[in-house]
């Protein structure tokens, strides 16, 4: 395989980087330098799904595996991008908004979903994100879908005062068959060729529930 060009899928972290409500903000202070120490070293501290993240399924379920037992293979290969259209606020991805896109997913395939919705990304609107259906979720899960991911802060309606949410019916079905989420996912228009590649390896956390990944869209000939 030869690769051909890699796009970049990945918000920067910074101390400015969008969180979940009520989760840790990232910081990133100097704390070595080469001028005193003879060499630049940063103190990073943030949650563990900030920026671009995956999900373990010990995310929402005690019992589910966690990010470092997770098969690197959910991870790496071969995706399928749905283009989901002119999205509204809070609006469901459903089987028939989908349609005859369904038909390209075969068992293994990474199920990427192009929102759009990472345009609102750093302000209040990216929370009044679009989200998943749950029977499309079971639909893509049947056909031997394990890995999911879209350019949305959640892949379930984010809650707030005045939407109170379902219980994240998505994160609850992907977790139950050991799957994996990936979040703040960016720049899907970039994924501008066939069969793409896509990798979301995560950073290599012991016992946790997700960790940051440098997502990327690998083009090959």
């Amino acid at each position: 395989m030869k690769i051909v060009r890699v796009v970049d899928l990945s918000h920067p972290v910074t101390s400015e980087t969008q969180v979940y409500p009520g989760d840790p903000v990232p910081h990133l202070e100097q704390h070595s330098t080469i001028e005193r120490d003879g060499f630049n070293l940063m103190s990073v501290s943030m949650g563990s799904q900030s920026g671009t993240h995956v999900d373990a399924p010990f995310h929402f379920d005690d019992a589910g595996i966690k990010i470092d037992e997770i098969p690197l293979s959910l991870f790496v290969g071969p995706a399928v991008v749905f283009d989901c259209g002119e999205l509204s606020a809070r609006q469901e991805i459903t089987i028939e908004s989908l349609g005859t896109q369904l038909d390209s997913i075969k068992s293994g395939d990474i199920a990427i979903f192009k929102t759009r919705w990472s345009r609102f990304y750093g302000t209040d609107e990216y929370f009044n994100n679009p989200y998943l259906n749950a029977d499309l979720v079971s639909l893509l899960i049947e056909r031997g879908v394990l890995t999911f991911g879209l350019d949305a802060i959640n892949i379930d309606e984010t809650p707030d005062d005045d939407h109170p949410g379902v219980g994240f019916p998505a994160h609850h079905l992907i977790a139950k068959v050991g799957g994996v989420i990936c979040e703040n996912l960016t720049n899907l228009d970039a994924i501008d060729f066939a069969n793409p590649t896509i990798s979301l390896l995560p950073m290599k956390f012991i016992g946790i529930d997700g960790a940051p990944v440098r997502a990327v869209a690998i083009q090959s000939a």
